[in-house]
């Protein structure tokens, strides 16, 4: 009782921190948008000449839905379902049965859920929308995909958070989302304490345990980085949330996904770019990879190396 005592607490403290952070965020768009309105204009399309961006191919097949398939019906904290996040969505429990919910472990199915949103699935730039549409889609936001795990583990009765912060990010994951787009450059240099990055964490063997499932290995690859595995923190690796903002919530906060429909009304050909760009960041991260002789060998040689930071296991008691 006392770790979900904490919880509350800290889901409390998280709701404030975010308040307070989307109170300054709406007075710097506000100015930004009055200050860079001649780049909005010239930017916000695509020029003729520009790669345009193409949806890959979603990379798994999504299991039947039947009848009577077991899911957790339970409305207790971290166990029912949010907004965006509906863990009893049919596309939702019949993916979570096929990952082996109610067969494994709980720590074993987290795990496995951890590695379809982590490597299945890829990062899209575009609104934040419901789980299912995500899944059916094959792509979606950081937060998107976060999701994806969380409803995963919640419909396997494993209690799923979000962990939330502002972040500061290493020079290579820069290069290819930020300053690819000179729009997105200047909103960053700006607002770059407002801009938000988070992780999964599922609760298991008594423990929460962190899971950030945002970049397929090869996006990994390209940056230099290990290979993120399940209980491995990104901060310290290549985020570094800015000091006191790390948030842990049961549910996406109110205006989040109104930021990203925001981004693309204003400026869809930023967005445009910046998912050209992760695209190329894949096909770079694959071919370092194949070079390397495959995932574990190019891991073990980034772990050596210990890039930014070496990875650490985090857990919250």
């Amino acid at each position: 009782m006392m770790a979900f005592s904490e919880a509350i607490r800290e889901e409390a403290r998280g709701q404030r921190t975010y308040a307070r952070l989307m109170l300054r965020g709406v007075l710097s768009v506000s100015k930004l948008l009055v200050t860079s309105a001649g780049d909005v204009k010239r930017l916000r399309q695509p020029r003729p000449s520009e790669e345009r961006y193409v949806r890959p191919q979603r990379r798994y097949d999504l299991p039947p839905y039947s009848d009577g398939m077991h899911t957790c019906r339970s409305n207790e904290r971290y166990l029912r379902p949010t907004r965006y996040c509906n863990s009893r969505a049919p596309e939702v429990i019949a993916l979570a049965h096929a990952l082996g919910a109610y067969q494994k472990p709980d720590h074993e199915f987290a795990r496995a859920a951890f590695e379809f949103a982590k490597e299945k699935m890829v990062l899209e730039i575009l609104p934040i929308g419901d789980v299912e549409e995500t899944l059916r889609r094959g792509t979606g936001t950081c937060f998107g995909l976060i999701s994806v795990f969380i409803a995963l583990c919640r419909a396997a009765g494993i209690r799923a958070r979000y962990k939330i912060y502002a972040t500061n990010m290493i020079e290579a994951w820069r290069d290819a989302v930020i300053d690819v787009d000179p729009l997105v450059k200047k909103w960053y240099d700006m607002l770059g304490y407002f801009l938000l990055e988070g992780e999964g964490e599922a609760y298991v063997d008594g423990r929460w345990v962190v899971a950030h499932v945002g970049p397929t290995a090869e996006r990994q690859a390209a940056a230099g980085i290990p290979i993120t595995r399940f209980g491995e923190d990104s901060l310290g690796i290549w985020f570094f949330a800015r000091p006191g903002t790390i948030m842990r919530l049961e549910s996406l906060p109110l205006g989040l996904a109104g930021g990203t429909r925001l981004l693309q009304m204003i400026a869809p050909g930023s967005m445009e770019r910046v998912n050209v760009s992760i695209q190329r960041q894949i096909e770079r991260g694959r071919q370092i990879i194949q070079e390397a002789g495959g995932v574990p060998a190019y891991d073990e040689r980034a772990r050596r190396a210990g890039g930014p930071k070496a990875p650490k296991v985090e857990s919250q008691p």
